[in-house]
């Protein structure tokens, strides 16, 4: 796995975008994460169509809370969970802003 990428805000929202691309790939992940945080499939792709980094940044936040789905995540985009991490950090809510 890849662990050099460098960070920035502009990877960061990549990396979330991504992960909703991941998301979506799987009705049962994609079923989840709506049902857990009570957003439909066009509120979703209204969020993403205006790259909104708050619902970027809670995004990654959603990756971060479920190990498994990290990990599958990570291994899907060849990174080590940890960078998601990093990435978390250069959006808007994250607890070290």
């Amino acid at each position: 796995m890849t662990n050099k990428i460098t960070i920035s805000a502009n990877t960061a929202s990549e990396l979330a975008l991504n992960f909703v691309r991941f998301l979506a790939q799987d009705d049962d992940r994609l079923n989840r994460f709506l049902a857990l945080t009570g957003l439909d499939l066009g509120d979703v792709k209204s969020l993403v169509a205006s790259s909104d980094k708050n619902f970027l940044g809670s995004l990654l936040d959603y990756a971060l809370s479920d190990e498994s789905l990290l990990i599958a995540f990570a291994a899907n985009e060849s990174i080590d969970p940890a960078t998601i991490a990093r990435a978390r950090l250069k959006l808007p809510g994250a607890t070290a802003d």
